[in-house]
């Protein structure tokens, strides 16, 4: 009895939730951003990524905060590698279903600041400090609990090394899976009991 139970519990946080509930207070997801993703297919000297890893607890409906880590690195034959990373804290703020531009679809802004690097190897600029970004981005929910991003952002890097200041704009994709937290799984265990 306790499997069906589980497994019915499990199904429900899947498919039965319907879509508003993964951005209730209590919830929390975890995904990740990758930008500037670059195999070289054209020119297989080149090599690109940044993978930006997240999570967050929602603190209150359609408000989450949480942590987020970075890596990036660039690489071509017979010229320097660039590194970059960051580590820091993240702040979402989604619109209501008044706003709502697709019906799986939500709107959202996000913010984050946090310590990062930009190093380039070979005697290159090398900034480290204060990373703040900013921008809007859209989750569509292709299941109640999986959503796909895209994440238009502003980031700025000011600190201390060769250059005292770096910034640029960001397109990103990503996938956030959002679980239920403890009062909303007990809310779907007393219904299915």
């Amino acid at each position: 009895m306790r499997k069906i139970t589980l497994f019915a519990l499990l199904g429900m946080m899947v498919f039965g939730v319907e879509a508003n509930a993964q951005i209730q207070k209590g919830n929390v997801f975890v995904g990740g951003n990758f930008a500037n993703l670059n195999l070289g297919f054209d020119d297989p000297k080149i090599f690109s990524v940044d993978i930006t890893p997240k999570a967050a607890w929602f603190i209150q409906d359609n408000i989450a905060v949480g942590g987020y880590l970075n890596f990036g690195l660039q690489t071509a034959k017979d010229v320097p590698t660039t590194t970059s990373y960051g580590v820091g804290g993240l702040g979402r703020y989604y619109t209501g279903k008044d706003v709502e531009v697709l019906r799986h679809g939500r709107i959202f802004a996000e913010a984050t600041a946090g310590f990062g690097g930009v190093n380039v190897s070979d005697g290159g600029g090398k900034t480290n400090g204060l990373n703040l970004s900013i921008g809007p981005g859209f989750a569509y929910f292709i299941t109640p609990n999986i959503g796909l991003e895209t994440l238009l952002k502003y980031n700025n890097l000011v600190g201390f090394g060769s250059a005292t200041s770096q910034s640029n704009l960001n397109l990103s994709f990503g996938l956030q899976i959002y679980l239920p937290g403890r009062s909303t799984a007990r809310k779907v265990q007393n219904d299915v009991n």
